[in-house]
């Protein structure tokens, strides 16, 4: 995007943009992203702005970047890829989840019991089967695909301690996968980007929320919600898969070394660290829960057994619906479970 659309942008955005800059008078390219948190967030301060430093310093300023956080260049968070896609903004960084459908093979690793609880062992997965996933991005240049360390379950009021606890439950999805394994667990599911959640808790849209202790932090949670639920030993309710993307046109309009110091600063360069990351703010998360005085609580052996028939349906209903789209889903299943299941053990 050209600088003169950057400043137009800027004059117009609502919220603070965030410039960074190595060498001014050197800078060929300059590039907008864009995201749907705060920019206190980890999405932010872990990721983007450590990314755009290393590639501002390694091409010695001839690139720079722009952020707008909070959906400051406009739309809503579900038109975020579309705006990738479309050049409207140069990079974006988003949910996969939030255009149902556009990503199914992505979509294995949301599934529950296939993520481990451990974004690092689930990113340097996502990394081995590249190649696999690419025909999801068509038409954009994906810099990491990544997950957060999984999904709890965060009650404005009440909780659950077994299965039949869920029966009738309204529960915040953030994506179809999430959506079809609450289905599976007698509950009723509620799209939403993560940002209307604290509204959708404080007036009782939905009786709870599936995220990370992680992103709980910036929405403030620990003030809405009385409890938070795992099951046994900290496993989670599948997770959500996050692109960091950038607009095709945008990356081919560099020369190739600078695309070069594009690629050697993303994909498998940052995925382990970015998982280590977003694993070590889930017990940040919690100590904030607790603090609140927070009912934190994992259920029972027993209570999770019996989430195992649910959870098998729910990848069996993605088996199928990725099958009618040509996709091996078995083989991509197989390869996911045994290739998350080895960086596990590492």
């Amino acid at each position: 995007m050209s600088v003169l659309k950057i400043l137009a942008f800027s004059a117009s955005a609502s919220v603070a943009t965030f410039a960074f800059s190595t060498a001014v008078a050197a800078q060929e390219f300059t590039f907008s992203i864009h995201h749907f948190l705060s920019p206190k967030a980890p999405a932010q301060t872990q990721l983007i702005e450590p990314w755009a430093r290393s590639i501002e310093e390694a091409s010695e300023g001839r690139i720079a970047f722009e952020i707008f956080p909070a959906m400051a260049l406009g739309g809503a968070p579900p038109e975020l890829y579309g705006q990738v896609r479309d050049g409207v903004a140069d990079i974006v960084w988003t949910l996969p989840g939030y255009t149902p459908g556009t990503f199914p093979r992505t979509e294995v690793f949301e599934l529950p019991g296939i993520h481990l609880s451990d974004a690092r062992a689930t990113n340097l997965a996502i990394q081995d089967l590249m190649e696999i996933l690419l025909p999801d991005y068509v038409g954009i240049h994906p810099l990491l695909v990544h997950v957060h360390a999984g999904n709890a379950l965060h009650f404005s009021d009440g909780s659950v301690t077994n299965l039949a606890d869920f029966e009738g439950l309204k529960i915040r999805s953030p994506s179809r996968t999430g959506a079809w394994m609450l289905e599976e667990l007698g509950a009723e599911p509620v799209g939403m980007p993560v940002p209307a959640l604290p509204q959708a808790l404080s007036r009782g849209t939905v009786d709870a929320g599936l995220v990370p202790f992680e992103v709980a932090i910036p929405l403030g949670l620990a003030d809405l919600t009385s409890a938070s639920v795992e099951m046994a030993e900290g496993a989670r309710f599948g997770t959500s898969t996050f692109l960091f993307a950038m607009n095709l046109d945008s990356y081919n309009s560099l020369p190739e070394d600078l695309q070069q110091i594009i690629d050697d600063h993303s994909g498998a360069a940052i995925a382990a660290e970015m998982g280590e990351a977003w694993n070590s703010i889930e017990p940040i998360g919690i100590q904030r829960a607790l603090d609140a005085g927070n009912d934190v609580t994992q259920l029972t052996s027993d209570a999770t057994a019996e989430f195992t028939a649910p959870f098998d349906a729910t990848v069996q209903r993605w088996v199928e619906e990725a099958a009618v789209v040509g996709i091996d889903a078995e083989a991509l299943l197989g390869s996911a479970r045994t290739t998350i299941a080895e960086y596990s053990r590492q």
